[in-house]
């Protein structure tokens, strides 16, 4: 009964914020969300207690007072990101006074050639944003996505993806291997994130220091195509302004190991979360075990895979 309440009252909350937010401007639309935020700080007090407790096992050096304004910030951000995906429609439009790309000119190279890439990101500032971006620059672009309980919200993601001419594939659909194969046999990017704990084959790799089962089938599927494999990050700076970062592109053979490539990723994602922890989400659940999807082999493929942070 109460996930049924939760559910039917997220529901009315995302319809009230979709029949408005395209109407708003964007500082408009952040107050908005900053006050959402600043509600959801006080009234989830499970995530909170989860988000601090997090923050802690990554950031045990960090005093009680700076875990406490950072979580505080990750709520306004995820409420300022809430508005920000039903404005972004208006994208079209506001591009460059909205958003500063770096990085993508290699992708744009490897794109007219003709080649495959798989793109990986995390939940790291907002996620919808720069795939908006990535098909707004004229890369086309495939993304994976957990199909969610609410199928109101997944028709809205879905049909807001399709206004910049993003693809989606559920993921767990029955036609979801063939739609990812398909999409590699032509130019253009197929998006994943894999910075969450899911159920699905995982392997064990190192997140801030702990082992975190990680998800295995994209650098699995990057491999044995032989696409060139690339990070795009994306954060909001204090000016207001969307910074889209496009990290070096890595090639990709049949023989490597694509342990060694998701943690590669993995540390890359992580990276970005130092460079701005106020814009993860937290309350993940992150450092979970899940003997039943690890497909680890064992901990020397970790050891030996060559890691490459970029700051």
């Amino acid at each position: 009964m109460l996930r049924a309440f939760r559910t039917r009252f997220l529901l009315a909350l995302f319809r009230r914020i979709a029949a408005v937010g395209q109407r708003l401007s964007l500082r408009q639309a952040r107050r908005f969300g900053r006050l959402l935020g600043g509600v959801a700080w006080y009234v989830a007090r499970r995530d909170r207690n989860k988000a601090l407790a997090n923050l802690a096992l990554a950031f045990p050096d960090w005093d009680e007072k700076k875990r406490r304004q950072t979580i505080r910030a990750m709520f306004a951000h995820l409420g300022m990101s809430l508005f920000e995906i039903v404005w972004l429609p208006n994208l079209h439009h506001q591009l460059e006074a909205t958003t500063i790309v770096e990085g993508h000119e290699p992708l744009l190279k490897l794109l007219r050639e003709g080649r495959s890439i798989v793109a990986y990101t995390g939940h790291c500032g907002n996620w919808e944003w720069v795939a908006y971006v990535v098909a707004l620059l004229g890369f086309p672009l495939t993304a994976l996505q957990r199909e969610r309980d609410e199928g109101e919200i997944n028709e809205f993601i879905r049909a807001l993806r399709s206004t910049a001419g993003i693809n989606t594939i559920d993921r767990g659909s029955a036609s979801s291997g063939r739609e990812m194969i398909q999409a590699l046999r032509k130019p253009g990017l197929l998006a994943f994130l894999i910075d969450q704990n899911i159920r699905s084959e995982s392997v064990t790799i190192p997140f801030f220091g702990m082992p975190a089962p990680t998800p295995i089938g994209p650098a699995k599927l990057n491999v044995r195509a032989e696409a060139v494999a690339v990070s795009i990050f994306i954060e909001r700076r204090e000016d207001g302004m969307q910074l889209v970062r496009f990290m070096d592109p890595i090639e990709t053979k049949r023989t490597d190991d694509p342990i060694a490539l998701t943690a590669t990723i993995t540390a890359q994602i992580e990276a970005q979360i130092r460079r701005r922890p106020e814009q993860w989400v937290w309350m993940h659940d992150r450092w979970k075990a899940r003997p039943k999807w690890d497909v680890t082999p064992g901990s020397e493929a970790i050891q030996n895979a060559e890691v490459s942070i970029q700051p």
